[in-house]
């Protein structure tokens, strides 16, 4: 039987349709993937991710673990703010991508994918026991206790600040607030109960992340509902997030990432810090980036009506005089809803990801020119 989290009643109320994600019972839509996608695009929409993994990592060594133990480099990072980071094997496969929060100088708190949870947790305690940090680093899985909400969209600030109720006392809480910034996090109050709002998102939109009890969470979630419901929020299902994701170009994983590929071959070498001492799987990333990549991850969208991409399909490129010739594979497609056309991510050869390039994409026995892109695939007009 799949998990449930503490809001699945919740879900099923409003009428959520749901499926089986990563273990868990989720809702993909409540009135409908377009719908919700347009709704956090143009007001605000709130999403249950009270299913991904909350880690505590603490103790006199907890920095110095981190740092070797991820790709990023956290030196930079003070209390209060968090960055985007990968977690490696020895040979250079992604174990996760993760977002890590630095709550003090020596605490942090890790959120990682649903489907990785397990695999995560027994990744670092090896790490902890192989590489000497048992003694002055503590690991907890909270998962169990506590748990997410995310709220995003244009109207995602000022619907979160209303749902506070801060007092006439607490306005400068309340600026601290509505005044984040990407990647910075802070303590606040709801019902009288401490909770963490994070400010960093997979939407493209502005917007947050808070981080609660499990027991609070039903009631953060209706207060939000209720508070938003003049602003023109939505629930959100696991189906516009992903098309969400999609027009931003961002990764998912066990589509963009695996235990097989590197942050290298998923575009993802801005997370990697090769300045830093050393860190699981350096030597094989320098090595591959000095070999140089045999695919790289490319964003591109249809540029002609048709059917969405898929995971799977070929991608081809065109020769002058003759047959396309196969250079890679979609590893995302949908059909944007803001765009009103087929995008997709994938993997090609270096000589095909040049910013511009035509190639063509094999759906349903024939092919459809597509042109590579920047990302992000969607760029607000």
């Amino acid at each position: 039987m799949n998990q449930r989290t503490s809001l699945h009643s919740l879900h099923l109320e409003a009428g959520a349709q749901m499926v089986e994600f990563g273990g868990w019972d989720m809702p993909v839509f409540y009135t409908g993937i377009i719908d919700e996608h347009r709704s956090v695009r143009e007001k605000a929409g709130i999403f249950d991710i009270s299913h991904m993994g909350v880690f505590r990592i603490y103790g006199s060594g907890a920095s110095k673990f981190l740092n070797f133990s991820l790709t990023n480099d956290l030196a930079g990072l003070i209390p209060g703010q968090a960055q985007y980071t990968i977690a490696c094997l020895p040979a250079g496969g992604v174990v996760d991508d993760l977002y890590l929060y630095r709550l003090d100088q020596e605490d942090f708190m890790l959120v990682v994918n649903a489907s990785r949870k397990e695999r995560d947790l027994q990744w670092l305690l090896q790490c902890l026991k192989e590489h000497g940090f048992e003694q002055s680093v503590t690991i907890e899985d909270r998962s169990d206790e506590e748990g997410a909400v995310a709220i995003q969209g244009p109207c995602s600030r000022q619907i979160l600040a209303e749902c506070l109720k801060f007092s006439k006392s607490e306005m400068d809480l309340k600026s601290k607030m509505t005044s984040m910034t990407k990647n910075h996090l802070a303590r606040f109050k709801f019902e009288g109960e401490s909770v963490w709002i994070c400010c960093t998102g997979y939407t493209g939109e502005d917007g947050f992340e808070i981080v609660a009890s499990r027991e609070l969470l039903p009631r953060l979630w209706k207060g939000i509902l209720s508070t938003g419901e003049a602003f023109g929020i939505s629930p959100i299902g696991l189906g516009a997030r992903d098309t969400l994701r999609m027009e931003m170009g961002y990764p998912l994983y066990g589509h963009e990432l695996n235990e097989s590929l590197t942050p290298l071959d998923a575009g993802l070498g801005w997370v990697v810090a090769f300045s830093k001492e050393d860190f699981i799987g350096k030597s094989k990333l320098k090595a591959q980036k000095n070999e140089g990549l045999k695919q790289r991850a490319i964003a591109f969208k249809l540029l002609g009506k048709s059917a969405p991409p898929r995971e799977g399909y070929s991608l081809l490129q065109p020769r002058e005089g003759g047959d396309s010739e196969t250079t890679g594979m979609v590893t995302s497609g949908t059909m944007s809803p803001s765009l009103g056309i087929g995008i997709g991510l994938g993997r090609v050869d270096p000589r095909s990801s040049t910013i511009g390039n035509r190639i063509e994409v094999a759906i349903r026995n024939r092919t459809v020119l597509a042109e590579v892109v920047r990302r992000p695939i969607y760029r607000k007009p």
